[in-house]
């Protein structure tokens, strides 16, 4: 795909304050994604992106122009959007534009992402990472396999410092437990930040997971000041 005007944008959203700590940007959404982590809450980016109406690039990049001066940047989400060949030039577009740029991955394409920090193309990176470092428990979650050592990978990455990043860690009861997530923050010692994401069962990709009951508030507080600590011992 060449054409950066062909890149099947499925979302744009103007402004938002929760996705960048300390910057207030737009946020674009790509299709598809190689992981089908039960509770995603983007379900039908995932599952039925072909039934989600294109937002063409141009016209989301004239609106970033009007946005300007009220945003700092632009995150680019999804789905994976690493998956999309043409990703660097969306990021070289939104670049020229005078935009800060952030990056939201799974972490399994290294090398894509290796390439956008080379080339001075992202500003921040949040990877999402989905239980402790071992292979039972991270097919459990994505269910897929052979991905693990790509992901390994991009935490190395992203651990050398060349680029501001945090790891994001979506959390529920039924599939990591407390220890797991310390389990997690020990294997990601000397990261910059580990954010712990409650688990929202208003939108899942498995209908099923509608019913389970997340971590309280008052219990993801206490979970992420430990966390905090143990990623910096």
């Amino acid at each position: 795909m060449d054409n950066i005007r062909d890149i099947p944008i499925k979302g744009f959203l103007e402004a938002s304050f929760v996705d960048w700590p300390g910057r207030i940007c737009s946020v674009i959404f790509f299709p598809q994604c190689n992981f089908r982590c039960r509770y995603c809450h983007n379900a039908d980016l995932v599952l039925r992106p072909d039934a989600l109406e294109d937002i063409g690039f141009d016209s989301i990049i004239k609106r970033l122009s009007d946005l300007k001066g009220w945003i700092d940047g632009v995150c680019v989400s999804g789905g994976e959007p690493t998956l999309h060949a043409s990703l660097p030039k969306v990021f070289s577009a939104l670049k020229k534009e005078g935009f800060l740029t952030k990056l939201d991955t799974n972490g399994s394409n290294p090398e894509a992402l290796h390439s956008l920090i080379e080339e001075g193309l992202v500003d921040y990176v949040a990877m999402d990472v989905k239980s402790s470092l071992d292979e039972t428990s991270y097919c459990k979650i994505i269910q897929t396999s052979n991905m693990l050592e790509s992901v390994k990978k991009s935490i190395r990455l992203l651990l050398k410092g060349v680029v501001q990043y945090e790891f994001r860690f979506t959390v529920l009861p039924s599939y990591h437990c407390p220890e797991d997530i310390y389990n997690l923050a020990v294997e990601l010692n000397g990261a910059e930040r580990l954010r712990i994401q409650n688990f929202n069962p208003s939108q899942t990709l498995d209908p099923s997971l509608k019913t389970l009951e997340p971590y309280s508030d008052g219990e993801i507080d206490l979970i992420q000041k430990r966390v905090d600590k143990l990623i910096s011992m």
